[in-house]
């Protein structure tokens, strides 16, 4: 296909439905099983997770651990991007034309910041190397028979940020996607998503620059306060997702089966969608990350399912979960909506606004929610209020601090 024909980035935006909920490019987290529940549960586009170009070029076993031929089916796994890490252009196109016609677009992660980033030099560690960003995303612009789209972090500066992101436009990237965050805003430093930058570029790109934010998602209602502030033409959700996929539940706010569904539904649910797609070896071998992360909440009340979980691993027999996980949590589950007060306890409240602009809920241990990760005991959430509380110069006494259950 030759250059001109390509789908640019507003066409190519309206052709998979001008998409506004993303599930966003995870580590082993955004597979085929991951994407089939997150959609849904209201997801509009999903990216799969990071793949190694040069790795997926060259290597059948990973490329087979990483893809199977269920992944981009357009039955259940469409609108799809398959996202790139990479610092060599022709190992990335060699990668990109290995899926160019089972997806719709090739991204470019340029956001990563973990160390294994760091040593292999690529994601957020390219972000100084400017010619080179330019020649991975042009290289797949002019040769690739599918759009090129990329994901940033930002600077500091905000004028750097912006340069920085004309350089990823003008090399050919159809789709922005910023992630709100610095380089070393990571793990337990991550902090606060910066949405006045974001905002910032997205009022100083060219208007119909298709532009996706992300960072700063808890809640399904942050969602539309996400694309009322910054403008943006959808928002991507990575940890807020991994922690309850009804935050894309935007429509259904009022529904808590849908916004904070229970983890046993959610569990039989995703359980389930991977037995089915059994030949997905990236689906088999991210579940027990995923049920983790969806019974946060629930397992340090029935501490016998976490001892269970923390047992098994990729090789577990399908029976193995469901008998010793699935099954136990939907018995301890339906023993507690059995209780006479079940009515008054699964309540979800909404806490007052926040400095930072939403707010909390307060969500039965038996229900998905957000994570706020501790250091030092104290909850990222926390951390920032207090950042903010001082930032606006405003005494502590006079504001009011809703407690947050860890």
């Amino acid at each position: 296909m030759s250059n001109a024909r390509k789908l640019k980035g507003r066409e190519l935006f309206e052709k998979i439905g001008k998409p506004t909920k993303i599930v966003a490019p995870m580590v082993d987290q955004s597979e085929l099983a991951w994407r089939i529940l997150s959609r849904k549960y209201g997801a509009t586009l999903a990216y799969t997770p990071m793949f190694h170009a040069k790795l997926f070029a060259t290597s059948p076993k990973y490329r087979k651990d990483m893809w199977c031929e269920m992944d981009g089916d357009p039955n259940f796994d469409r609108p799809l991007v398959v996202q790139f890490c990479a610092n060599d252009p022709e190992y990335l196109l060699q990668a990109a034309k290995l899926v160019q016609d089972k997806c719709d677009a090739v991204d470019l992660n340029l956001g990563c910041p973990q160390g294994i980033a760091k040593k292999g030099h690529y994601g957020s560690f390219l972000m100084d190397e400017w010619d080179l960003v330019h020649k991975l995303i042009k290289n797949l612009h002019d040769n690739l028979d599918i759009p090129v789209t990329a994901k940033i972090r930002i600077f500091p500066e905000k004028e750097k940020s912006l340069q920085y992101a004309r350089t990823v436009l003008d090399a050919g990237a159809q789709f922005l996607t910023v992630h709100g965050r610095l380089r070393e805003q990571k793990g337990q430093q991550s902090g606060l998503a910066d949405w006045e930058t974001i905002k910032y570029l997205r009022e100083n790109l060219p208007s119909d620059t298709v532009f996706f934010s992300n960072g700063n998602l808890l809640y399904p209602n942050d969602i539309s306060r996400c694309m009322n502030q910054i403008n943006c033409d959808a928002v991507m959700s990575a940890e807020g997702n991994l922690y309850n996929p009804g935050i894309f539940n935007a429509d259904d706010c009022q529904d808590k089966e849908k916004v904070f569904p229970r983890v046993d539904v959610i569990c039989r649910e995703y359980f389930e969608i991977v037995k089915y797609h059994e030949l997905s070896s990236a689906s088999r071998t991210a579940m027990k990350s995923h049920l983790f992360k969806i019974l946060r909440p629930f397992l340090p009340n029935h501490t016998d399912i976490r001892a269970s979980l923390a047992l098994l691993n990729a090789k577990s027999s399908f029976d193995d979960y469901e008998n010793k996980v699935i099954i136990p949590v939907e018995n301890v589950v339906k023993s507690i909506f059995q209780e006479t007060d079940i009515e008054e306890k699964d309540t979800v409240v909404k806490g007052d606004v926040e400095l930072w602009g939403g707010s909390y809920y307060t969500v039965p241990y038996w229900r998905c929610q957000p994570y706020f990760r501790p250091v030092n005991g104290v909850t990222a959430d926390k951390r920032i209020v207090e950042c903010l509380k001082r930032k606006a110069e405003i005494p502590l006494e006079n504001v009011h601090e809703k407690e947050i259950k860890v």
